[in-house]
C-alpha cells in the first residue's frame, strides 16, 4: 500500500456524535510511528499530503480527523480545545492505535497540546507549527503584531458569540497577509491548503466560530501539565500567529525545543515540517 491510500470512516461515540477520521499507512516499509495530525481553522481534517514522502521515508503513519462541525464531524458548539483529548482518545481506540505523537498547525497547535497534557500515557511527543499561546497568557501581548483583520475577528471572538457571528456575516473579507515565502509555498507543494480550506469553508461560518470562540476562552489545561517533550516550530514574519507565542510557549512548556525558521511566514514555515517528523521519530525512540 502507498502512503496516498487514505482510507476514511466515521468513529461513533457513546454520546451518539460522530467523528470523521483518516488513516494513512506508509508503503514500502514497517511502520515506526502514528502522528496525528490536528488542521487549522478553517479546515478539514485530512492528513498532510505534502508531508507523504517525508513519512514514507521515516515509517509514519498519519491519522487524524476532522474537528467538529468540519468535514463528516458531529458539531459541538462552546466546545473547550481541550475537548480534542477525549475525541482523539475515541479516534485511537477504534483504529488500534495505544501511543502516538502529535502534530498540530496553526489553530491545531492548542489541539495537539491538549492530547499531549490530557493523555500523557499515549502521547509521546508533539509538534506545534505556527500554534498559538493560551488567551491568558501572562505577560505575552496576544494580538500583537497581528494582521488587521485577524486581530478584529479573535477580538470578536473575544466579545461572545454574538459579536463573532456579527463579525463573520458583516466585516471585509480576511487577509492573513501572507509574506512572498507564504504565497510561493501555496502556489507550490502546499497548494493542498485548496483542498482542506475549500470543503471546510463551503460549509459557512459556523466550525470557524467555534474554532475561534475555544482559542479565546479557557483551554481546559495548562501548558505547564505537557510533560512530553514539544518542538515548536514557527516563523518569523508569521502575522496570523506572531512568534512570540512561540516564545511564550517556550518558556512555560516543560520539555520544549524552539525553532523559529528565518523568512519564512504561517504556511512557509511547513517547509520545515519534514525535519519535525524526524525529530519527532528520534525523540520518540522509533527509529
Amino acid at each position: 500500500m502507498s502512503v496516498t491510500d487514505v482510507t476514511e470512516r466515521d468513529v461513533r461515540l457513546p454520546d451518539g456524535r460522530t467523528l470523521h477520521a483518516y488513516d494513512a499507512r506508509p508503503g514500502g516499509g514497517p511502520e515506526q510511528l502514528t502522528v496525528v495530525w490536528h488542521h487549522g481553522t478553517p479546515n478539514v481534517g485530512a492528513p498532510p499530503r505534502p508531508l507523504f514522502d517525508a513519512a514514507r521515508r521515516l515509517g509514519v503513519r498519519f491519522v487524524s480527523y476532522d474537528r467538529p462541525g468540519y468535514g463528516g464531524s458531529t458539531p459541538v458548539p462552546d466546545r473547550p480545545v481541550g475537548s480534542a483529548a477525549a475525541d482523539v482518545e475515541a479516534v485511537a481506540d477504534a483504529l488500534g492505535v495505544p501511543r502516538f505523537a502529535v502534530l498540530g498547525h496553526s489553530g491545531g497547535g492548542p489541539h495537539a497540546l491538549a492530547c499531549a497534557a490530557l493523555l500523557p500515557d499515549r502521547v509521546t511527543a508533539a509538534v506545534s507549527a505556527a500554534g498559538l499561546a493560551p488567551f491568558d497568557a501572562d505577560g505575552l501581548e496576544w494580538f500583537a503584531g497581528m494582521a488587521p483583520s485577524g486581530e478584529a475577528s479573535l477580538r470578536a471572538a473575544a466579545a461572545g458569540r454574538a459579536a463573532k457571528e456579527h463579525h463573520e456575516r458583516t466585516a471585509a473579507p480576511y487577509d492573513p497577509q501572507f509574506t512572498p515565502a507564504d504565497l510561493a509555498a501555496l502556489h507550490g507543494d502546499w497548494a493542498w491548503f485548496d483542498e482542506v480550506v475549500g470543503p471546510a469553508a463551503a460549509q459557512g461560518p459556523a466550525p470557524l466560530v467555534d474554532d475561534d470562540l475555544a482559542y479565546v476562552a479557557p483551554w481546559g489545561f495548562d501548558p505547564a501539565d505537557v510533560r512530553a517533550p514539544v518542538l515548536l516550530l514557527h516563523g518569523t514574519d508569521d502575522r496570523v500567529v506572531p512568534p512570540a507565542h512561540a516564545h511564550w510557549l517556550a518558556a512555560h512548556l516543560p520539555d520544549a525545543e524552539l525553532r523559529v525558521v528565518p523568512g519564512t511566514g504561517h504556511i512557509s514555515v511547513l517547509t520545515a515540517a519534514p525535519d519535525a517528523l524526524t525529530w519527532l521519530v528520534e525523540r520518540t525512540g522509533a527509529r
